[in-house]
This record gives C-alpha cells, structure tokens and sequence, in this order.
C-alpha cells in the first residue's frame, strides 16, 4: 500500500512538473533575401542563426540582429531585436540605440498568447524603437505564460 502512495505521489508531482513547466520560442522570418537572422544570449552566445530556438525556463535579455555583414557581434550598426520572456511578464522591443542603427526593415510579434501584439520599424526615425534608455514607452510587455516569443521579421 505504501509504494502504491509514493507512486501516485511521485506521477502527481511529475504531471505538475510537466505541466509548470516554462517554455518560449523564437522564430525568424527574413523576407529579405540575404543575410542571417542572429539570436543571442545574454552571455554573448549564439542561440541561432535563422533556424527557431526554443529554451526552457526564461529567455533572460536575448538580442536579434540580421547579419548583413555590416554589423558587429552583437549587432552594432544594425537594428536590434531585443527580448525577455519569462512567464508572467515578457518584454520585447527594437533598439536604435547607439551604437545600434537602422538598417533593414525589422519588427516582431508575441504569438501562443498576447498575440497581436507587437512592433515594427520599417524606417530609419520609426515611431516604435529606442534611440534613447529612457524611451521605455516602445516595450511590448506580455504577461501570458509559454509565450512563444514574435516571430521575428526582416524586410517586412
């Protein structure tokens, strides 16, 4: 009797282990016909470059250029995608902030929850990107969770 409990317990806490568990992706549409969509991670790491990524748990300050060979490592000189997800709240903007500069048409939207919304910048002075830290009325905040994070678009 006493296994048939610890059994039950432990499928119960691995059903809610399955269940809880935290799961974003990231996905690139480059409509531009050249270049490399890059996702990077906070630590300086290539995640991608083009294909989607998905990781477990939160996608802690992970950045997204098109590589066009006129931008550095980590997107100077270009636009850049930037992106928290974590369930409960994720954020997501584009950032001209120097010495990032636009270069290609870039935008992105959440989808798998708070779809619809999203930003784009399909010009040089757009509306919808940083150019300066405290221009934080660009966020695009998510509060669902497992948010699959934009597809992130080029040359839209």
């Amino acid at each position: 009797m006493f296994s048939k409990i610890v059994f039950a317990a432990v499928a119960a806490i691995a059903a809610f282990v399955q269940v809880s568990a935290e799961v974003h992706t990231i996905t690139f549409n480059n409509a531009c016909g050249y270049g490399t969509p890059i996702l990077k991670g906070q630590d300086g790491s290539t995640l991608s470059t083009g294909g989607a990524y998905t990781g477990s748990g939160a996608l802690d300050g992970v950045i997204a250029f098109l590589q066009n060979g006129n931008c550095g490592g980590n997107g100077e000189g270009c636009t850049l995608v930037e992106a928290t997800l974590s369930n409960g709240y994720s954020s997501a903007d584009i950032s001209l902030i120097s010495p990032h500069s636009f270069s290609v048409s870039s935008g992105f939207g959440y989808y798998n929850g708070c779809d619809n919304s999203g930003a784009d910048c399909t010009y040089n002075g757009c509306p919808d990107a940083f150019y300066q830290p405290d221009d934080t009325h660009v966020q695009v905040g998510c509060s669902a969770n497992d948010v699959r994070q934009p597809c992130i678009t080029f040359c839209k």
